[in-house]
């Protein structure tokens, strides 16, 4: 199976040229990369989060597997949705599944196989190109999450943990996710920090309870309250913020906003 590239030339150049630059601008940094086990990271086209994102990937070692969990946004396919064979396009390349990783997690957590989930949907795909320009060589996992109720998000990543255990030093795991959507500047900050307050504490419940309770529109809730449980089971101890922002941030536009926020969690 090869996914063709479905949001290349509306969310990130498709000309490959010009996006291996974009990459490389987002990307650059003189920090030594550090080893973690996790990155939370937005998936909003480029000009909106792209630095969000590129800084955070920027922050860490990319190792030779990464498995990326994305929400669904389409409503098509699978509630959880694995792909565990063949490629996925972006311009000018593609990135391998790793077979055996995808078969093994797909037993442990109960995911199915399922590329519809995966056809149309951007959270993973953003992903991509940045992942790529850490690591050439990285193969992926892909999982694309539907709602899930915080005991079976946890189950989900407990779950994860102990199949990736054996291999931790070779995976990093992915939640892509932006924040909340489409409310002023200011009232968007707010509750944005209370959502990153658990995240922060790598409280996955926590998130989870926070976001439902306060109603707070965070697309990709559920892949990160499976991120957070399965780096809680791989030993996770901390995590830190890289760099938050708004929409706003990038054109000036206050009234109605999105949040992004970059975490990497070791």
């Amino acid at each position: 199976m090869l996914r063709a590239a479905a949001v290349a030339g509306r969310f990130y150049p498709a000309e490959p040229d010009r996006l291996e630059a974009v990459v490389r601008s987002l990307l650059a940094t003189d920090r030594e990369p550090e080893r973690a086990l996790a990155v939370v990271v937005p998936h909003a086209g480029y000009v909106y989060s792209g630095a969000i994102a590129g800084e955070t990937f920027a922050r860490v070692h990319v190792p030779p597997v990464a498995v990326v969990l994305g929400p669904n946004h389409t409503g098509l396919g699978a509630r959880a949705a694995v792909v565990c064979r063949g490629q996925f396009a972006i311009p000018g390349a593609a990135l391998a599944i790793q077979e055996e990783y995808a078969c093994a997690l797909r037993d442990a957590a109960g995911l199915e196989e399922d590329a519809l989930a995966h056809a149309r949907e951007h959270s993973l795909e953003v992903q991509l190109p940045l992942l790529r320009g850490r690591n050439p060589d990285v193969s992926i996992v892909p999982i694309c999450l539907s709602w899930h109720d915080a005991h079976a998000c946890v189950r989900m990543g407990e779950a994860l943990a102990r199949a990736l255990s054996a291999h931790r030093d070779r995976v990093l795991l992915v939640a892509s996710t932006d924040m909340n959507h489409y409310l002023p500047d200011d009232v968007t900050r707010e509750r944005d920090a209370r959502a990153l307050e658990p995240l922060l504490r790598l409280d996955a419940e926590g998130l989870h309870a926070t976001v439902e309770r306060e109603g707070i529109s965070m697309c990709g809730v559920i892949p990160t309250t499976v991120v957070l449980a399965a780096a809680r089971a791989l030993g996770a101890r901390r995590a830190e913020l890289v760099r938050y922002g708004t929409s706003g941030d990038a054109f000036g536009e206050r009234d109605r906003v999105v949040g992004y926020a970059g975490v990497v969690i070791q």
